[in-house]
């Protein structure tokens, strides 16, 4: 029996250098006293929400929510560079109804969103669940 075919998303996008971004025909003016790493917590804040999402949705839960991400970069003990060292995000969230298996939905969430799952260190996650 032949391997299901992998799923592939394909993501683009233009940068002026300075402070206007490009996708899909959608344009999107960004402070230009934000880094690269503000961008890198907001994507990791929204992947995680759309993931929640994705997984409350298919046990018939409507989840809604935000959140913040915090980030420290310093030198790297092992080499010396740059990086990300740790990484938090806080979600806030409410569902209606509640979820069966809190706890699985949130590990499910944690799990499968990709933008943290791509990220060393991996994310420490805090939820405020209301």
């Amino acid at each position: 029996m032949a391997e299901p075919k992998a799923k592939v998303f394909e993501y683009d996008i233009e940068f002026d250098g300075s402070s206007v971004a490009t996708a899909r025909g959608m344009t999107a003016a960004l402070p230009e006293e934000w880094a690269p790493e503000h961008l890198v917590l907001l994507g990791l804040v929204d992947c995680s929400l759309q993931s929640l999402r994705y997984h409350a949705h298919r046990e018939g839960v409507e989840a809604t929510g935000s959140g913040a991400a915090s980030c420290r970069v310093t030198r790297r003990e092992q080499d010396g560079r740059f990086a990300f060292v740790d990484i938090e995000a806080r979600i806030d969230v409410h569902f209606e109804p509640s979820p069966a298996d809190l706890g699985d939905l949130l590990a499910d969430a944690e799990r499968d969103c990709f933008v943290g799952a791509s990220l060393t260190p991996a994310p420490r996650y805090v939820w405020n669940v209301s």
